[in-house]
């Protein structure tokens, strides 16, 4: 199913195309998740702190191929919304064998530099060795999560966000079913929990790969049109390489954060993995209303509807709002009972200090919802270098924040640091919003 955004009412339309693809990220989440609490509850609270801590690596990593297809379909969705087929056609292809050819050189490069990443992180030694048993296996299924989000963006791109759901869903179903029989049933720890995720993220890509090219079919693509462009590569690279370069330097500024989590001991690795997980799962809706809007931006700038795009800006802040609300709410309320999803309730020091975080930051859930709704919003007009400045700030701030903070609030300054860091970028955003679209006609 196709879905033309440059039509309806905005919120009714973005609710429409944002819903599949909150299930579908919320199943791909559980990858990670139950990883961790798998481990967490029948491996040990070492190599829990190890899988837990070692996901701020594997997002960093991750979001840079997704950051490069997320990228790649706003301007997918803006040919789709002007209707130029024959260049969207030419623009796929070049954009696919682009992101094909980085998802290949970075699992090579990531594998061949393993032990300096664990250096670099600065592990304590107790859970370096779990966490490069996991992070090999993990790192060889880069070019999966390559291949399933070009695909998975480019479907949404024309509207159709149901598809790629059910490749999550199944794909999901099975890496717990797998977890679960590889670690309690064969005993095989942390690999299990590894290869578990590398099988089912190859299939999720494979399937969903083929089905993309049955559902490409309306655009009849020819011989001629698999090509690899160099002036259309200048135009995907501006799009997905600059949004890479956001979701990468997002990424990487809490990797260094990560790495100062690290030098407090294995007791608050745990907990700020446990906290981190809850705090990913929590904001994921706010991130793919995100995504969402993005596309629903592009159609109509594409189409030229610039009075539709102020309609769906105010209908987003709306359910961003709502949204927060109730997401702080539950967070706030069950933030012991979460935690210990992910740790035995007897690492009573553990829970203590996870939920200590949660409890500062997800009162501050809208601050970042706020923050990805800008990141949407410029992309989707192809703005994307005020994201990166709007990442740099936000990013920038709480590790310069984090770094002070910490020798003298410890654990809690890194906290306050982050949230700071959330306002500061949203105060530029804002700025940077009305003054973009005061140059732009009603």
């Amino acid at each position: 199913m196709q879905l033309d955004m440059t039509k309806g009412k905005p919120m009714t339309v973005i609710t429409r195309f944002f819903i599949p693809m909150f299930i579908g990220n919320l199943f791909q989440q559980i990858y990670n998740i139950v990883d961790a609490i798998v481990v967490g509850q029948f491996v040990g609270k070492d190599a829990f702190a190890a899988v837990g801590s070692a996901s701020a690596v594997i997002v960093f990593m991750t979001s840079i191929l997704t950051g490069l297809s997320m990228g790649a379909s706003a301007l997918f969705s803006q040919l789709y919304g002007a209707k130029d087929y024959d260049k969207l056609k030419k623009t796929i292809s070049t954009a696919f064998i682009f992101i094909f050819a980085i998802s290949a050189v970075l699992t090579i490069v990531t594998l061949a530099f393993l032990p300096q990443i664990i250096r670099f992180y600065q592990m304590p030694q107790e859970t370096a060795a779990y966490a490069t048993e996991y992070l090999q296996y993990i790192f060889a299924s880069l070019i999966f999560v390559g291949m399933y989000n070009a695909c998975a963006f480019l479907l949404r791109s024309i509207g159709d966000s149901k598809s790629p759901l059910y490749f999550l869903i199944a794909s999901s179903v099975l890496d717990t079913i797998l977890n679960l029989v590889f670690v309690i049933v064969f005993n095989m720890g942390v690999f299990g929990v590894a290869f578990s995720t590398l099988l089912t993220q190859g299939l999720a890509a494979i399937g969903c790969g083929i089905y993309t090219i049955k559902r490409m079919k309306f655009l009849e693509f020819e011989k001629k049109d698999i090509v690899f462009n160099g002036k259309i590569l200048k135009d995907v690279a501006e799009f997905s390489v600059l949004t890479a370069l956001q979701q990468s330097a997002s990424s990487f500024g809490m990797m260094l954060i990560q790495g100062l989590v690290n030098t407090f001991g294995a007791i608050v690795m745990a907990a700020f993995a446990a906290a981190s997980k809850i705090d990913e799962f929590a904001n994921r809706p706010l991130q793919d209303l995100s995504n969402a809007f993005s596309t629903y931006t592009a159609q109509n700038e594409g189409a030229g509807n610039k009075q539709r795009i102020r309609e769906g800006f105010r209908a987003t802040t709306k359910i961003i709002i709502m949204m927060s609300a109730v997401i702080s709410t539950l967070a706030f309320v069950f933030a012991p009972d979460l935690i210990a999803i992910f740790v035995k309730r007897e690492s009573v020091d553990v829970i203590a200090i996870g939920v200590s975080y949660l409890r500062i930051v997800c009162v501050f859930y809208v601050l970042l919802g706020f923050i990805v709704m800008f990141y949407g919003f410029f992309r989707g007009i192809g703005s994307i270098k005020i994201s990166i400045l709007m990442t740099v700030v936000s990013q920038g701030t709480r590790v310069l924040l984090a770094y002070s903070f910490a020798p003298i609030k410890g654990f809690s300054g890194v906290c306050w640091a982050i949230v700071i860091g959330w306002f500061l970028s949203d105060l530029l955003g804002f700025y940077m919003y009305k003054k973009v679209m005061a140059k732009k006609p009603c």
